[in-house]
């Protein structure tokens, strides 16, 4: 069987049919990742034992009749989501023998749904970065070119998916980190509503920001996990009270219709540090949209241009209060020889993060300090409005923002790691989503002279799930006969 063509709808299809059990699909991913992994480096660590167990339970529920669609389905998951008795990392010293005493929400969702867990993927550490460059462990490549980054941070879950390690992937995303990597893999990566999704078991990094979403090989797969992820979580206090129709069986039982549906391009994620190839392929997919009716302009929001210097400010000022309890003391990594609880503080941080961890822990504490708070924090916090205000105007003209998810294909390994402005930049059109916690989706749209792949966002208004399905779904089945997979 030829997996790397293999979708979650065609497994489910495979497996319903007797045509493959769950055991054997799950052996066969298991076959593919010691076969191809030590190239890619996508996973942290694996489970086969756990998982061939969790194949025989789905298989009877399969042989029942009585299954879900993610019944058997393998499944990666980024390495700061919590499961139990297995480590928990972020991909770095200081967690290096972190064993999880719970499972996150999503995950025990997935549980629910009787998917397979495969293994735990590579991440920026403590998910800072954009390319799977800065974790503590290894530097995971992109399927698609090896001297290539897999974009970040949650690279080696859309490398897994790419490299066809897996079906279906959970990552996080704070300023882009699911669909940035999907853009650069040439998979779909899925950012839900601020709250859609429950952060508990999820580390945090920047708490007001951060969202775990789905990652896989096409915008039904992806609808697919969300349906099973989404959902009201008492744990989780930032959780929305919110059922959320099935976006599966409402979008994907026929032939999804766009006509008449308004989209709006922002002008200023058109300026000159746009790749040129990355702009045409934007504006041959303006025209396969404009052939399936829908209604595409351009328009200015202002407040756009301020969004990499608001997200930076507030995003580092809460990792510096979230990262404040990893101290040496309470858990986590811990110097030794240490002949003061002040110098066991310092040597544990000084030796447990890595250089990016610690320049965003010194750039949000510096923000917050006393005499600095209202000179750049404040003003952040100011901007964040400005541009949610930005989005809610944009939205009573339009159905959906559309646009590059990155200025540029990926860039090589070692090309930007001394250079973290260049770095920051490359994040400019996926920031401000976080920002105003509206959901956005990567879809792959067209490749670079390279074959790297180019990826097209959709985002929607807050709860607007449905209509960014509905558009990246309609081009993708436009679009579908060009979609590639890495030759590996």
């Amino acid at each position: 069987m030829d997996i790397t063509k293999l979708t979650i709808k065609r497994a489910r299809q495979l497996m319903d049919a007797k045509e493959i059990s769950a055991a054997e699909l799950t052996e066969l991913y298991f076959d593919r990742i010691k076969s191809l992994d030590d190239k890619i480096d996508s996973y942290l660590s694996t489970c086969e034992d756990k998982a061939a167990a969790q194949a025989q339970e789905a298989q009877k529920l399969i042989d029942s009749g009585n299954h879900s669609l993610l019944c058997g389905i393998p499944f990666s998951i980024k390495d700061n989501i919590c499961i139990e008795a297995t480590k928990t990392t972020c991909a770095s010293k200081m967690l290096e023998d972190f064993v999880s005493p719970y499972t996150a929400t999503a995950v025990n969702k997935l549980y629910s749904e009787n998917a397979v867990i495969l293994g735990k993927t590579n991440l920026d550490e403590f998910a800072m970065g954009g390319s799977t460059e800065n974790s503590a462990f290894k530097k995971t490549k992109n399927p698609f070119d090896l001297t290539r980054v897999p974009g970040g941070s949650s690279g080696g879950s859309a490398a897994s998916i790419s490299a066809s390690l897996a079906l279906g992937s959970l990552g996080s995303d704070t300023g882009g980190s699911v669909r940035q990597p999907a853009s650069f893999c040439g998979v779909v990566g899925m950012k839900p509503t601020y709250g859609l999704v429950s952060r508990y078991g999820l580390v945090a990094f920047a708490s007001s920001f951060d969202q775990i979403g789905p990652i896989a090989k096409t915008v039904e797969d992806c609808a697919i996990i969300l349906d099973s992820i989404a959902g009201h979580d008492a744990k989780d206090g930032t959780s929305l009270n919110y059922k959320n129709p099935s976006l599966y069986s409402s979008l994907f039982s026929g032939d999804i219709d766009i006509k008449g549906l308004k989209l709006g391009l922002p002008k200023e994620y058109l300026t000159e540090g746009l790749n040129s190839e990355v702009r045409a392929s934007l504006y041959t997919s303006i025209s396969a949209l404009e052939k399936l009716g829908a209604e595409i302009e351009e328009f200015s929001m202002p407040s756009l241009k301020y969004a990499i210097q608001a997200y930076y400010l507030m995003s580092s000022a809460e990792a510096s209060s979230n990262l404040s309890r990893y101290d040496g003391v309470k858990y986590g990594y811990r110097a030794d020889k240490c002949k003061s609880y002040q110098e066991l503080i310092g040597k544990s941080r000084a030796e447990g993060f890595g250089k990016e961890v610690k320049r965003r822990i010194l750039l949000g504490t510096y923000a917050l300090a006393s005499g600095y708070y209202d000179a750049y924090y404040k003003k952040a916090l100011k901007l964040r409005t400005m541009i949610s205000q930005g989005f809610e105007q944009a939205f009573t003209k339009y159905d959906i923002i559309l646009h590059p998810t990155t200025p540029e294909t990926a860039f090589k390994l070692g090309q930007n790691t001394d250079n973290p402005l260049t770095m920051y930049l490359a994040d400019i059109y996926t920031v401000a989503v976080n920002i105003a916690g509206l959901p956005s989706i990567s879809v792959p749209c067209g490749y670079d002279e390279n074959g790297l792949p180019i990826g097209l966002s959709f985002t929607g208004k807050p709860l607007g799930e449905n209509d960014i399905f509905k558009a990246a779904g309609a081009f993708e089945a436009a679009f579908i006969n060009n979609f590639r997979v890495p030759a590996i």
